[in-house]
């Protein structure tokens, strides 16, 4: 196989806060090969999510995302990542980056100095409280609210809404616990200095703590949206690697609008 263009995007980055973000790997490739060498490469990257593009027409691109274990249905980081290449590289349409996806068409444009990505909304309904799941969370109160998700990493998800962001931050979780449950989840609450904070926890999906999670906001821009009856938030994910965001929702559909810089450039061998 011929070398593979290489990025290493770090979405969703506090610009005043280095080494912050979630980083993803973007792929650039002539055509998608076979399934192992993907998953192969994502686990050798090793990183939440690593992004394979392949070109679709002159203007757009055809967009998969792996984990270290599995293929997903819906990335926003590496999404966001893959845009920003785009941009920076002129490599389609005019100022919008635009792919073709397992979740249908999404698009990454400029938005200032930032970017802004359009996804599809996720909705939530009320779910059952299971105190294996507390256990595993590592978490002493009770939940305000806990929801149910539909699947999006091939798992169980829930989101669990706690009182304040003390209780979010302080959070042990157990993930060899919680990958018995198999269950990923959302842990969420209003923020100190933003509109809500998040962490989120996927070691069903291969990764244990996901540092800034695109997909996640889908449901929080939503459910925070209703609560505190405003269309835009700011929205802060405070895990062992921060980052922030804004989150806008728009009928069915989610724009998160954050910054992307790039870490490193390369070339794989595969």
């Amino acid at each position: 196989m011929p070398s593979i263009p290489y990025f290493e995007i770090h979405a969703f980055a506090d610009p005043d806060l280095p080494f912050s973000g979630n980083p993803a790997g973007v792929c650039l490739m002539e055509a998608f090969p076979d399934d192992q060498v993907l998953k192969g490469i994502a686990a050798s990257n090793n990183l939440s999510e690593t992004a394979f593009l392949v070109p679709a027409d002159a203007q757009s691109w055809h967009l998969r995302w792996f984990t270290p274990t599995v293929e997903v249905d819906l990335c926003g980081h590496a999404t966001l990542a893959a845009g920003a290449v785009v941009l920076e590289y002129d490599l389609g349409a005019p100022g919008t980056a635009r792919f073709d996806t397992r979740s249908g068409r999404l698009e990454v444009s400029r938005d200032g100095t930032g970017l802004a990505m359009d996804l599809p909304l996720i909705g939530f309904r009320p779910g059952e409280r299971d105190s294996a799941i507390g256990s595993a969370l590592g978490i002493s109160a009770d939940p305000r609210d806990v929801l149910s998700i539909d699947r999006i990493h091939g798992a169980g998800y829930q989101m669990w809404v706690m009182e304040d962001e003390g209780a979010v931050r302080e959070a042990r979780p157990d993930h060899g616990q919680l990958r018995q449950l198999d269950t990923n989840i959302i842990l969420t609450a209003p923020g100190d200095r933003s509109d809500f904070v998040s962490r989120f926890f996927a070691p069903a999906s291969g990764v244990d703590e996901d540092p800034v999670t695109g997909s996640a906001h889908c449901t929080l821009a939503p459910y925070w949206a209703e609560r505190l009856g405003k269309s835009r938030l700011s929205a802060r994910q405070i895990g062992p690697r921060p980052g922030m965001l804004e989150v806008e929702t728009n009928g069915g559909r989610v724009t998160l609008y954050g910054h992307a810089p790039r870490y490193l450039e390369g070339r794989l061998w595969a």
